[in-house]
């Protein structure tokens, strides 16, 4: 099954995929976040199994647990945790990939 929302991260210090990032899926109402899925990603850094096949239009938070993923090549970071908020307002498939290193990131609406 692929969810309403996936991820693919590449690690561009590196040329490669980021593999093993756990990402959280919240939605975000005002000022309560409320955490709806948690995954990780594979070996191809892509996570397509991440909360239900349809979401309902809202705003949505997509955090990358960077901090960890660096600390498995025992690399220093400044970015411990990756935060991507979108919002959704349609029904079709929203893919948010994520372009990571350690001292930054950029994040757009993939397809």
């Amino acid at each position: 099954m692929t969810s309403h929302v996936t991820t693919h991260v590449l690690d561009t210090a590196l040329g490669r995929p980021a593999s093993g990032v756990t990402v959280t899926l919240s939605l975000v109402d005002e000022r309560v976040v409320e955490r709806m899925a948690v995954g990780t990603t594979d070996d191809d850094g892509r996570l397509t199994d991440l909360g239900p096949k349809h979401l309902a239009p809202a705003t949505y938070r997509l955090t990358f647990e960077t901090g960890a993923y660096f600390a498995l090549d025992d690399r220093a970071t400044c970015l411990p945790v990756v935060e991507v908020t979108f919002t959704v307002d349609s029904p079709e498939h929203h893919h948010v990939p994520v372009l990571l290193s350690p001292f930054g990131y950029s994040a757009y609406r993939g397809s």
